[in-house]
């Protein structure tokens, strides 16, 4: 490695931002020729200037996934229209968020009486709150269980006072486009069969983008990692290396053996989920370099001939980059190998 980017301290998050936009114009374009919505979830760059690029390219408005990450994203100008997809509780939350409705066209998510009960009693004498049924299609984590409980729960929100029942969302299992799309329509054909309208069905995630057409009951889709992209994708075939804009540049720092190297970048950095994966990332330009282990602050490196030298720096794309962003309190923007500066995560642990 030579040129602008040796130049960089390390351990170090890159964002290629040519790689970044050519994602975003790619997936944009997709949605656009199959006439589905793309509200691109922001948990992956945590950027507002990212978030604003994502809709002047065509994106209908973003997702977040707690109220203080969409307080972020709105601090560095207006964003027209937010999904919140979790349940909100508690009457802090519900006095932000009845807070953050004043800013922005806002959607969020209940599964359950309970979160409606809070809602509605939060906007009872507001401006009407849109909610959506979250509906568990087979991903196993929040969401009705059924279809008609979608239906009751969705009776529930059009009976309460400040909710408006505004549709259905799922972050669906990968590889189920068909049983998803047959759950969403019988929920959405019981649903109305009560006189409701169903004027929104939001599904989502970045395993099965290029897929998302084949789930016609959807509106919109919610993919958030396709905007860096990361190892667990390109292992799916999802995207290629050339796809992936975050990378991790490090540093050797010792070369014990010649099957061992140890990197100065750890969990703490390069995040020690493995998503199904073996080892922890991958080295560009050496794919028989396998990340073996880390500790809080150091990597180790194993390969039959690791042919290293201490100082040499290397860049890995990580397992699962929407981790690493939250990791760092400032990513290096680059294009090709042209630093641009280092921009702050400004969302960056709003887990609240």
């Amino acid at each position: 490695m030579h040129g602008e980017l040796d130049k960089i301290d390390t351990p170090a998050v890159l964002v290629d931002m040519d790689i970044a936009e050519r994602n975003i114009a790619a997936y944009q374009a997709y949605c656009d020729s199959h006439g589905i919505g793309l509200r691109p979830h922001i948990k992956t760059h945590k950027l507002p200037s990212l978030a604003q690029h994502q809709i002047a390219t065509g994106a209908i408005g973003i997702t977040c996934q707690k109220i203080s990450e969409a307080e972020a994203m709105l601090s560095e100008g207006p964003i027209d229209d937010i999904l919140l997809t979790y349940n909100i509780l508690g009457s802090g939350k519900l006095s932000r968020l009845t807070g953050l409705a004043t800013r922005t066209n806002l959607t969020v998510v209940a599964d359950n009486a309970a979160v409606v009960r809070g809602l509605s009693d939060a906007f009872a004498d507001r401006p009407p709150l849109r909610v959506l049924v979250e509906c568990d299609t087979g991903a196993g984590r929040c969401g009705v269980q059924t279809a008609q409980a979608a239906r009751d729960l969705a009776r529930m929100i059009d009976d309460s006072a400040g909710l408006i029942f505004h549709g259905l969302m799922t972050y669906p299992p990968a590889d189920a486009e068909t049983a998803v799309d047959e759950w969403l329509h019988d929920a959405r054909t019981l649903i109305e069969a009560e006189g409701i309208a169903v004027p929104v069905v939001s599904g989502g995630g970045t395993p099965g983008m290029w897929r998302a057409h084949q789930v016609p009951t959807a509106t919109e889709h919610r993919a958030g990692t396709y905007v860096y992209n990361d190892r667990s994708l390109v292992t799916r075939g999802t995207c290629g290396w050339e796809d992936c804009a975050l990378s991790v540049l490090v540093t050797v720092v010792s070369v014990p053996t010649s099957g061992r190297a140890v990197i100065d970048a750890g969990s703490k950095v390069l995040t020690a989920d493995l998503s199904g994966l073996q080892g922890y990332g991958h080295v560009l330009g050496r794919p028989d370099i396998r990340i073996a282990k880390l500790s809080e602050e150091h990597g180790v490196l194993h390969a039959d001939a690791i042919d290293l030298g201490v100082g040499q720096k290397l860049r890995i794309v990580p397992n699962h980059a929407c981790v690493v962003s939250n990791m760092v309190d400032q990513v290096t923007q680059i294009r090709g190998e042209r630093v641009i500066g280092e921009t702050k995560v400004v969302a960056r642990g709003t887990v609240r």
